[in-house]
């Protein structure tokens, strides 16, 4: 069954007396959340070391990844009390909220059903998108895949136009997952077509790397936080959004 409407992503780095309670999270996937109103699909993942694309684990770097019914839906679980666990818990924390452009693939199965296209002259400032690749892994695949990945992997942070990225995982080495925040739909297609992700791609299809996979570009509707030591400001507000779906 297909699920679309808004998109929540949130990276945190928790304190290091609360990591035992973000593994515990991990562990409980989606049911850590409990009951949420309009939630349809939920990911609670790990990240590589320092919230990058490695293979040693990180031990305090995680990140949630939703889809609501609504946008209303959404600001409520942000304002609500499953949200502000991570809060409290977080050394650092930033998310966003973001509508579904283009989606293709499934994970788990499940497949993000694209929102209906925005009339010219209401994109939002910037141009930013914001892009979620995933994968499974066929375990007899795995270590050629992982020969080819940190190559690409590499290049995304320090890419042109990259705003922020970070890497996620369901399981070590076989369930991966990148998100990424862009200036422009131009920079993120840039480095699709550069020569190690490009590479990596040309590899993936023609080996058969994966049993599922999903790419989703996305609007940037909201996002706020701090991250790296540094408060974000994308220039993007969620108010404008807000009244041009109300109108």
């Amino acid at each position: 069954m297909p699920v679309g409407a808004t998109v929540l992503v949130a990276l945190v780095d928790l304190l290091k007396e609360h990591r035992l309670w973000g593994w515990l999270r991990i562990a409980q996937g989606a049911n850590s959340l409990g009951a949420v109103p309009g939630l349809r699909f939920a990911k609670v993942m790990g990240s590589g070391h320092a919230g990058g694309f490695g293979l040693r684990p990180s031990a305090s770097h995680q990140g949630l990844v939703c889809v609501f019914d609504s946008l209303a839906d959404a600001q409520a679980f942000c304002d609500g009390p499953v949200f502000a666990q991570y809060r409290s818990r977080a050394r650092e924390l930033c998310f966003g909220l973001f509508g579904i452009q283009s989606s293709r693939g499934a994970w788990d199965g499940v497949s993000w059903t694209p929102q209906a296209a925005m009339p010219d002259g209401e994109q939002l400032a910037g141009g930013l998108v914001a892009a979620i690749t995933r994968a499974s892994i066929l375990p007899t695949k795995a270590p050629a895949f992982w020969r080819m990945a940190p190559a690409a992997q590499a290049q995304l942070p320090q890419a042109q136009g990259c705003l922020i990225a970070m890497g996620l995982g369901e399981a070590p080495l076989l369930r991966q997952c990148t998100f990424s925040i862009w200036r422009n739909a131009e920079a993120m297609d840039a480095y699709a077509r550069s020569g190690a992700h490009s590479k990596a791609i040309a590899a993936t299809y023609r080996n058969g790397f994966f049993s599922e996979s999903m790419f989703v570009r996305m609007r940037v509707l909201f996002f706020e936080g701090v991250w790296e030591g540094k408060a974000l400001d994308l220039g993007v507000n969620l108010e404008p959004q807000a009244q041009t779906a109300a109108a």
